[in-house]
């Protein structure tokens, strides 16, 4: 026979009390962390809410249950700020446009020449520089740049263009 079998109903309700006072607020932190890392803090917000005004709506006869509601809300609101904390929380993402640089283009070939303007304007930046020197034999021979060697091929593609 268990013990839950030999006990008194007085005793099982004490004990469904007691195991709801201890195991309750691990659960519900357990959830609201689940809650924050798949939906974001938007979604912990609106249950807050929801669960401040079910418990505000609760009523109960004994002189102490707007106390123990008041406890209840503040247990909440450290369980929810709990979840906020959480480092794996879903950030909520920004909205395009707030990101968006003001008169940007969308046409691809546009952006495209804006993307190798802007690599050819920081070529040598990331390249370290040279501290060995080397000798061609054969004499010198005239070294041509990158920005000579993409204008040039700019010009030979819009000549073709034209000739089109």
């Amino acid at each position: 026979m268990s013990k839950l079998q030999a006990a008194t109903p007085d005793r099982l309700r004490q004990l469904r009390l007691e195991a709801s006072a201890h195991f309750a607020p691990l659960m519900l932190n357990e959830a609201l962390l689940r809650l924050s890392h798949a939906c974001g803090g938007d979604s912990l917000d609106r249950f807050e809410k929801a669960m401040v005004d079910q418990i505000e709506a609760a009523k109960d006869d004994r002189a102490d249950f707007e106390t123990i509601k008041e406890l209840a809300i503040e247990q909440l609101y450290a369980l929810v700020r709990n979840a906020n904390d959480s480092p794996k929380k879903k950030q909520s993402l920004e909205k395009i446009d707030t990101r968006r640089t003001p008169g940007r283009s969308e046409e691809p070939r546009t952006l495209e020449d804006q993307l190798q303007a802007g690599l050819e304007d920081s070529f040598p930046a990331s390249d370290p520089p040279s501290v060995v020197s080397t000798t061609i034999s054969g004499g010198a021979k005239k070294l041509v740049g990158t920005d000579e060697v993409l204008e040039k091929q700019r010009r030979q593609a819009s000549s073709k263009e034209d000739r089109s």
